[in-house]
């Protein structure tokens, strides 16, 4: 059952790969297809008290790719699809940076770009919201680390890259991006898609 404080419980989420498919740098908007179940999965998260909020790294940005005008415009338009199923993302979180951004406003090493916890961090100050009560989903290794640095519980599921993800688990010691004596790579879960991730985080909070 969800404790009762102050601070809300919280779903963070990665956005491709996890609510909608995985097309690279999504630049066109008839590229953007929500997963079946996606609307469904946050409807139930919702009705249970949990925020939904996404997490997503958005280098393309940085790149020259897109801008954020047009990343705006992807989020509105999955707005617009979720609420024909009564769901709702309650805000997005997005990283423009990389370190070899072309685009030299975002070429920087910065906190916010997962595997860094910046956007979580932030999630919860600005809106009253408790990391040991909440949950990362995503379908890359850096959705779980960054989950676990930010001290939030994690799901990884096998849409997107997860797939590739899961069968191939990185060595703490060797893996990418990921600095060392950082906080050790696990999953709590590791599940099919988005609609078991809510079953098992709805499960979980009832305990």
């Amino acid at each position: 059952m969800l404790t009762t404080t102050s601070l809300r419980p919280a779903v963070f989420l990665d956005r491709d790969g996890t609510l909608i498919e995985e097309r690279g740098y999504l630049d066109r908007l008839d590229l953007l297809t929500l997963f079946p179940w996606t609307a469904d999965a946050l409807r139930l998260l919702t009705r249970a008290g949990f925020v939904t909020v996404v997490i997503t790294n958005q280098s393309a940005i940085g790149r020259g790719v897109i801008d954020e005008p047009f990343l705006a415009s992807v989020h509105a338009a999955i707005d617009a699809e979720l609420a024909l199923g009564g769901a709702r993302i309650d805000r997005y979180y997005y990283c423009p940076h990389h370190p070899d951004a072309e685009v030299k406003a975002y070429r920087q090493v910065c906190r916010c770009r997962k595997p860094g916890a910046g956007m979580i961090e932030q999630a919860c100050r600005e809106m009253g919201l408790d990391p040991a009560q909440s949950v990362m989903v995503g379908d890359r290794w850096i959705d779980i680390r960054c989950g676990r640095a930010a001290g939030t519980r994690t799901v990884l599921v096998r849409t997107g890259h997860g797939g590739h993800e899961a069968d191939n688990p990185p060595d703490d010691a060797a893996s990418p991006n990921v600095a060392p004596g950082t906080v050790p790579m696990a999953a709590d879960a590791i599940l099919n898609n988005l609609m078991e991730a809510a079953g098992w985080i709805l499960r979980a909070s009832s305990r």
